[in-house]
């Protein structure tokens, strides 16, 4: 669940509001796309979104599929849907058409049982990435795939370290970027980042010895050079995506029942990390000489999420806490503007969507609350049951649609 959770991950893209399911399989336009774990950027953004002047009573169901059980969210490129799912003892990618839910195929492989207090959530978690025609996956254990996006067919297969993994099991979501798949494999004080070539599954580099929690990486550009910034099991670091060299590194160990679970935030040099019972920090990363230095900006100890990545709009840190409260922060400064009374979800389970003239937010009680980005108090503007069972996925938004991964089905709504 990276940034989501220790069981869960997760996206979207909202174009103009239009009629009729039938443009979505048409369209296929880059701006609707949510091919990765938290949308296009990583950063929970939909683009081109227009809100309806009066949000309706009820949102239409279009269909609803039954896919397998897992917390990952599902990769929408064009009129495909690349959904990666547990079912029986195969962790399944599968391909459905995002006009009807029809698959068009499936690809699988028998994946060790989740053991433990894990075991409620038996399917995946993390979200697959998609690019370059080719998709990759990272299973509950592990495994790390990546299949043909037109065909289904197994191009690579990788575990490099066999039943290594968090506590509670894996969670983190692989990024595509220049031509590499890069994930953080391992766990147990024994892991790394590593990054493959996407055709030939041939290790490009790998950063030893920065285990993984449940946090997914981003890419940060600082002095014109690319680094992965994410969260390991026991600090906030900085990776140069050209060789994997360790960058920078702070201190950042989880206390008493939190984790290392949300995405950072970036902002061009400045990176946003937060975690449960530490608080939220903003870090500006600069050259220093031949090196690279992490400078703090700001701290702020009380407001922090524990399974849930927030979005940055217009200059405020839009949040849900580790007690399921929404709160809004100075981005600047780090000030808590606002933190609403009524707890969503207990254990701080949910996801929040940056749409532009509103904010998303999906909790695990499967309520989509719509609300408005505002930094004096919180407005909610509508809310829709989406699903029966709880989801830890996020909501994948294009044009007038929302697809939602629940326990165990994929369900299309539309806003007429």
């Amino acid at each position: 669940m990276s940034a989501a959770c220790p069981w869960k991950n997760a996206y979207r893209s909202l174009g103009a509001i239009v009629a009729g399911v039938v443009l979505f399989a048409a369209s296929g336009a880059a701006a609707q796309d949510w091919p990765q774990w938290r949308g296009a950027n990583r950063d929970g953004k939909v683009t081109g979104f227009t809100a309806p002047q009066t949000w309706p009573k009820t949102l239409v169901q279009k269909w609803k599929v039954t896919v397998g059980s897992g917390d990952a969210t599902p990769a929408l490129v064009g009129d495909k849907l690349y959904v990666f799912t547990r079912q029986g003892d195969d962790e399944v990618t599968l391909c459905l058409n995002a006009a009807d839910g029809k698959e068009l195929w499936s690809e699988k492989y028998a994946a060790d049982a989740v053991t433990g207090p894990a075991a409620r959530h038996p399917g995946p978690r993390s979200s697959p990435a998609v690019a370059e025609g080719k998709i990759v996956t990272l299973g509950v254990n592990g495994v790390f795939s990546c299949i043909d996006a037109a065909s289904g067919k197994l191009v690579w297969r990788k575990d490099p370290f066999p039943k290594a993994v968090p506590r509670f099991f894996t969670s983190t979501s692989p990024i595509i970027v220049d031509g590499m798949a890069i994930t953080q494999l391992g766990g147990d004080g024994k892991g790394a980042i590593i990054a493959y070539d996407l055709a030939s599954g041939e290790e490009k580099w790998r950063c030893d010895a920065q285990c993984p929690e449940y946090a997914s990486p981003v890419v940060l550009t600082a002095d014109g050079a690319k680094q992965l910034v994410t969260l390991t099991d026991k600090s906030a670091v900085g990776v140069g995506l050209a060789d994997g060299k360790l960058l920078w590194q702070i201190p950042f160990v989880p206390k008493s029942r939190a984790y290392n679970a949300a995405t950072p935030i970036v902002s061009g040099e400045t990176a946003i990390y937060t975690g449960a019972g530490r608080g939220t920090y903003a870090v500006k990363i600069e050259k220093q000489g031949d090196a690279f230095a992490a400078k703090e900006l700001w701290s702020n100890p009380d407001t922090a999420p524990q399974f849930n990545s927030p979005v940055l709009h217009d200059g405020l840190l839009f949040g849900l806490s580790i007690r399921g409260n929404l709160f809004c922060l100075d981005a600047a400064t780090g000030k808590t503007l606002w933190t609403d009374q009524a707890s969503l979800d207990r254990g701080g389970f949910g996801e929040i969507v940056d749409a532009g003239s509103v904010l998303l937010a999906l909790p695990s009680s499967g309520e989509l609350i719509v609300y408005a980005p505002d930094g004096k108090q919180f407005t909610e503007l509508a809310r829709y049951k989406v699903c029966e069972t709880a989801t830890y996925a996020y909501p994948v938004v294009a044009g007038n649609r929302i697809l939602v991964k629940d326990q165990d089905a994929v369900t299309l709504w539309t806003i007429e």
